[in-house]
């Protein structure tokens, strides 16, 4: 099992805590719930993501490549998010590849180093750096949350 297998089994574990934290009410950082319908099924999946604020918009950044969120965000007309007991619509409308880099360049310029770290451990990203991030803007998709 690669690194990347072994860590995404251990976030997924503890996704598991932050939604039952979440659905009791309990908001802390930049995470909300985020409900997609799933793409096949149409029923509805929830993940606890990082809605980040960036010059005036909200946005959320793939942090896992194959993240099945992506692909129901892609296909979804409309999304749910839930933040403590607050409930929003929201539209997500993915980012153009080149819009991408100077978010992806701020997003670990301006967050803990854990983020760049991140998409290195995924594998998403080369290096933790805010260059290194922008040149993975192919492969980290990028959505703006507008109000449904």
């Amino acid at each position: 099992m690669t690194t990347a297998q072994n860590y995404r089994r251990m976030v997924n574990a503890g996704n598991k805590i932050v939604v039952g934290l979440q659905r009791l009410g309990v908001a802390f950082g930049p995470m909300q719930l985020l409900t997609v319908p799933g793409r096949r099924t149409g029923v509805p999946r929830t993940f606890p993501i990082a809605v980040i604020p960036i010059d005036g918009d909200r946005y959320i950044f793939q942090a896992y490549p194959k993240a099945a969120w992506v692909a129901n965000a892609r296909a979804a007309a409309e999304v749910t998010l839930t933040r403590g007991r607050r409930t929003t619509a929201a539209r997500l409308t993915e980012v153009p590849v080149e819009q991408r880099r100077p978010l992806l360049r701020e997003l670990v310029a301006k967050s803990p180093a854990s983020v760049g770290k991140r998409l290195v451990t995924t594998g998403l990203a080369d290096a933790a750096t805010p260059d290194a991030a922008a040149a993975a803007a192919e492969r980290i998709a990028v959505f703006r949350v507008e109000p449904a």
